[in-house]
């Protein structure tokens, strides 16, 4: 299909984008596998924020202002994903699509 080969090009880049940000910035001794989850666990704690003392209703639709703010959280929690699963030599899509296949139905 187009659209997977796309999408893994698509994230192969940003991953590129983001070894180059990190580099530039010296930030790659930071980068361990522990410091990266938790980084990512602060971000999805972040996210989580936007949403915790709404309704269903409410978080379904969300300020223009909420709604870019959970955007950007996103944004963060798909970062440091990308940067982990990297730092571990995991492709994600791939990951997502075993992932799947051994879930129960």
């Amino acid at each position: 299909m187009k659209g997977e080969s796309d999408g893994a090009q698509g994230l192969e880049e940003l991953a590129r984008q983001l070894e180059s940000f990190v580099e530039a910035r010296d930030r790659v001794r930071f980068n361990s596998p522990k410091n990266l989850s938790m980084a990512l666990a602060g971000e999805v704690g972040e996210l989580i924020e936007h949403f915790q003392w709404l309704t269903q209703e409410q978080s379904s639709h969300l300020s223009a202002e909420t709604h870019e703010a959970a955007r950007q959280e996103i944004a963060d929690v798909q970062i440091y994903l990308l940067l982990l699963a990297r730092k571990l030599d995991i492709d994600l899509l791939q990951a997502a699509r075993d992932r799947l296949q051994t879930s129960p139905r």
